[in-house]
């Protein structure tokens, strides 16, 4: 799977499936964001897409943000079948986001 980009329009149908999902809220001028981008996109490389995971511009979606309490960026919240269940703020490791993730796989 890919990561996708979502709106403010799109995000609760873009949310909608069973299992995990990453909401990763990020902004094109945040040096962090940029770098944690990264890191999404080896994570999703290396699992092959199992877990969705999708983007929201906080300039552009600033609806979703502030509904999910955005404060600071790069955030990045789990979802686990639609509803949120952790939250990580700032960039972290590849290997701190695979035990993120894997507390939540049951």
């Amino acid at each position: 799977m890919t990561i996708s980009h979502t709106t403010d329009t799109t995000f609760i149908n873009d949310l909608n499936r069973d299992g995990l999902t990453l909401v990763n809220f990020w902004a094109p001028w945040c040096s962090p964001c940029r770098f944690f981008g990264t890191i999404l996109e080896a994570f999703d490389r290396e699992h092959n897409g199992e877990e969705q995971i999708l983007k929201v511009n906080v300039d552009e979606q600033s609806n979703t943000a502030s509904q999910f309490g955005v404060m600071s960026i790069p955030t990045t919240i789990l979802f686990k079948n639609g509803a949120p269940v952790d939250k990580i703020v700032g960039a972290v490791p590849i290997e701190e986001l695979k035990k993120f993730i894997a507390n939540h796989k049951n």
